[in-house]
């Protein structure tokens, strides 16, 4: 799927990105995105659904096969030289998407393509300060990076089936969890605490050939949302304030766009990532399911991935924005299971061996891989022709 670029094809691939309408910033720079990436040949899907491990849930007190339905959406980070990997996983109590509880999982691998699961769950609902947060609909969607000091954070969607919060935990080890509950708990603006919110993409950078968690003005910065997306910051990685406009509401840096990929939602991917061209955010564009308002190169409904890129000096300024999707549903594991229009859906994001690997939700049923590396040039998935 992929080819070598000439220059001059190189060039034409980055500006066929670049927006002419007014309502998008120009770029000064043309080659400022990340990737193509290219999903390796014969080992997609990755992390598939299994009816053979269990797991003692406090909830209930029994058995249950915690990752028989789904396994989707990961987050990644490098540790000790090894990938690792944690996604959500689904069991089978209950019908249809939101209404079965979610645990996640974690897998490890040495070369970034091929996992070991581990057996039972390392982050799910239990007999604790989150419940109330966190029961019946579980933990989901999580998005995980790495302190300089060696401390992991994972930021994911607390979800009892009534309001949908972003909460926190940190670990040593991967393993054992400490949770610290919705992250706007404490905010000063008070209301986001009751109104649904999701995907959190912390700002990070590579140092030493390693992708951390940085810093902006001597603060931690995060882009949430997912109908567009908004900015928070924080002094402990704990507790979150969000940013707001002049009118005192929260602000929005981007929205969907109609007509676009990413007509009905704009929802926050893997960790963004400081560049020298700026901060880089991949997300998650969705198709609208209206079609008047929709894209009609794509499928209804469909999750495509973006690129948007912000200034490093103001990180609430947008610089450019990509008009098309970078990465789209094509394979046939990402057409089917529980999002049948085709759903790749980015969370998790590795700088591995002088590479970057991609990690996304395939039709919210499977997990895949896809990967950049910098040495070669490689196509953006292509567009469907009008």
């Amino acid at each position: 799927m992929s080819r070598k670029l000439s220059s001059i094809a190189l060039l034409f691939l980055f500006i066929s990105c670049v927006s002419t309408k007014s309502d998008v910033a120009t770029t000064k720079d043309i080659v400022w995105t990340l990737g193509g990436f290219e999903r390796p040949q014969g080992v997609n899907p990755i992390i598939s659904p299994d009816s053979t491990t269990t797991f003692l849930d406090p909830m209930s007190d029994s058995l249950i096969r915690w990752e028989e339905n789904d396994t989707f959406n990961p987050g990644a980070v490098v540790k000790d030289g090894k990938v690792y990997v944690l996604y959500r996983a689904e069991d089978k109590y209950g019908i249809g998407i939101g209404f079965r509880t979610s645990r996640l999982g974690l897998a490890e691998s040495k070369d970034g393509i091929h996992f070991t699961q581990h057996k039972e769950p390392v982050l799910f609902p239990a007999k604790d300060d989150q419940k109330e947060f966190e029961w019946p609909g579980g933990i989901e969607d999580p998005r995980l990076a790495v302190t300089e000091d060696g401390t992991y954070v994972v930021f994911y969607t607390q979800w009892n089936r009534d309001v949908p919060r972003l909460g926190v935990a940190t670990s040593k080890d991967l393993i054992n969890w400490q949770k610290h509950g919705p992250i706007f708990r404490n905010a000063k603006y008070q209301k986001v605490f009751n109104e649904g919110h999701k995907s959190a993409s912390i700002v990070t950078k590579i140092k030493n050939d390693k992708l951390v968690i940085t810093k902006i003005d001597g603060k931690y910065f995060m882009y949430w949302g997912e109908h567009g997306v908004s900015g928070a910051t924080s002094t402990d990685l704990i507790n979150w304030e969000p940013i707001l406009n002049e009118e005192g509401s929260l602000a929005k840096f981007i929205k969907p766009r109609e007509g676009y990929f990413d007509s009905a939602l704009t929802e926050c991917g893997p960790p963004a990532v400081m560049t020298d061209k700026g901060i880089l955010l991949l997300y998650n564009g969705k198709n609208h399911n209206n079609k008047v308002l929709a894209d009609p190169r794509f499928n209804l409904g469909t999750y495509s991935a973006g690129q948007v890129l912000f200034s490093s000096k103001n990180p609430t300024e947008v610089i450019q924005r990509m008009d098309v999707p970078f990465l789209r549903p094509m394979e046939d594991f990402e057409k089917s299971g529980q999002y049948k229009d085709g759903t790749v859906f980015l969370q998790g994001l590795t700088y591995f061996k002088n590479k970057w690997f991609l990690y996304y939700g395939c039709a919210d049923s499977k997990v895949g891989v896809a990967v950049y590396d910098p040495s070669k040039l490689t196509d953006f998935d292509p567009v469907p022709e009008s």
